[in-house]
């Protein structure tokens, strides 16, 4: 499964008009409200990843069983038209009842009002906050109100390639690499003549930056949401460490190279001794068997701190589905422990639900993911407001700009900074 369209996915909302806000309950709620049997009838849930639907799909029929009247289809739309469609679908009235949500479209459906609440607490809870990771459980709620149900979660870890390692006689990664280690041992790695470059420095936020950026004490935007982190100097140092691997260090290969090939393809191939890869790649390379015998993974290098960026899919339901209480208790369902277990032993993204990612790493167990799993431990929310998708639009034009050396580090930060204020400020007028 690739989650790389996360970012930008998000941004083909740019071009649309905003999101309508939602215009309450259909009338076909009407007969919940009037006394109707909220315990049967169908439901549509909306998914993405072909790699996850077999477990969505026994998640669904188990609902089934467990509730005779009730039908669930699950809804698979390619991620690339996804967004585009569900946008559409909001506006029109026609969504899923229930979907998927990521943090960076999350505030935007939120704010315009598509979103049902779902209790955390009481009778009617239908999630407990206690059973998820504090920072997944924030990541869905907007302003006091809890929107989404964390479904699973993903975090980013250092894989390297054993055979590469080894021809250089490099020691493997491990817990005690800084990104000292991380620059020295790349060099050692990086054979130009044979076209191997020690480490892959992308423009890439949740894998790269988004983690770079808190290890060095810096942030990428205020914790109130109102202002942009891109003119701190510590953010800069999380940037600068990507730009010194490729123009510096020349031990990753230039952005333009890594336009032509993507980096994961350069690593599955032979070409890249080190990336950065969330969790979600993991079952992508245990499939291919030559590939599964070669590398490994191991925490990533600290900088001043040890962080990384955590984020994860959310469950919603849709604000006018006819299907209110219905939709609640299969959103509830999918956040049991049962399901979360079926989750991870069928799935390829690691459960959300505390204490169930054993069958998620289990599965594979020629690498070492508790790598994947520790990091949950030093792990930092994804950054986001209500309208994410226009200033990473930004942040991915200006920060290419730096890393092809266009402008310098300093000057793409502060245009960055002043272009992403500016937008956190209409975001601001635009909820007054």
């Amino acid at each position: 499964m690739r989650r790389r369209s996360l970012l930008a996915a998000a941004a083909t909302t740019l071009a649309a008009a905003p999101l309508t806000s939602g215009c309450g309950p259909s009338s076909s709620n009407a007969s919940d409200a009037a006394g109707g049997d909220a315990r049967r009838g169908h439901l549509t849930y909306g998914v993405w990843d072909v790699y996850q639907l077999p477990a969505m799909q026994r998640a669904a029929r188990a609902f089934e069983r467990a509730r005779p009247g009730v039908s669930v289809d699950v809804q698979l739309t390619p991620n690339g038209t996804y967004w585009t469609k569900l946008r559409t679908a909001c506006t029109g009235g026609s969504a899923p009842d229930v979907f998927w949500m990521n943090g960076p479209n999350f505030g935007m459906y939120a704010d315009a009002g598509q979103l049902l609440p779902l209790d955390t607490e009481g009778g009617d809870a239908v999630l407990r906050t206690r059973d998820f990771p504090a920072d997944l459980v924030s990541l869905y709620r907007w302003k006091g109100t809890q929107y989404g149900a964390p479904k699973d979660f993903d975090t980013v870890a250092l894989w390297y390639n054993k055979e590469l390692f080894d021809r250089a006689k490099v020691p493997y990664p491990d817990g005690s690499w800084t990104w000292q280690d991380l620059i020295e041992h790349s060099q050692r790695l990086t054979d130009r003549g044979r076209g191997i470059y020690g480490v892959g420095a992308p423009v890439r936020a949740q894998e790269n930056y988004y983690n770079s950026i808190p290890q060095a004490g810096g942030r990428v935007i205020s914790d109130d949401k109102r202002s942009s982190g891109y003119a701190d100097e510590r953010t800069r140092e999380g940037l600068r460490l990507w730009i010194d691997l490729i123009h510096r260090y020349r031990s990753s290969p230039t952005l333009q190279q890594m336009a032509d090939t993507d980096p994961t393809q350069m690593f599955q191939s032979g070409t890249l001794a080190m990336t950065y890869e969330a969790s979600y790649n993991a079952a992508t390379f245990y499939r291919d068997r030559e590939l599964r015998a070669k590398v490994d993974v191991a925490p990533m290098p600290r900088g001043k701190h040890r962080a990384g960026v955590l984020h994860g899919l959310a469950n919603v339901v849709y604000a006018r589905t006819p299907n209110p209480e219905l939709a609640r208790d299969f959103v509830r369902f999918l956040g049991t422990e049962r399901i979360s277990l079926l989750q991870g032993k069928y799935g390829t993204a690691i459960p959300a639900r505390n204490g169930t990612a054993q069958p998620w790493a289990a599965g594979m167990p020629h690498f070492n993911l508790k790598a994947h799993l520790d990091a949950l431990d030093y792990a930092v929310p994804f950054p986001g407001s209500a309208n994410s998708a226009a200033w990473q639009h930004k942040e991915q034009m200006w920060l290419a700009k730096a890393w092809s050396g266009v402008v310098s580090l300093d000057s793409a930060t502060d245009s960055l900074a002043d272009a992403m204020n500016q937008l956190l400020a209409q975001e601001r007028k635009g909820r007054a």
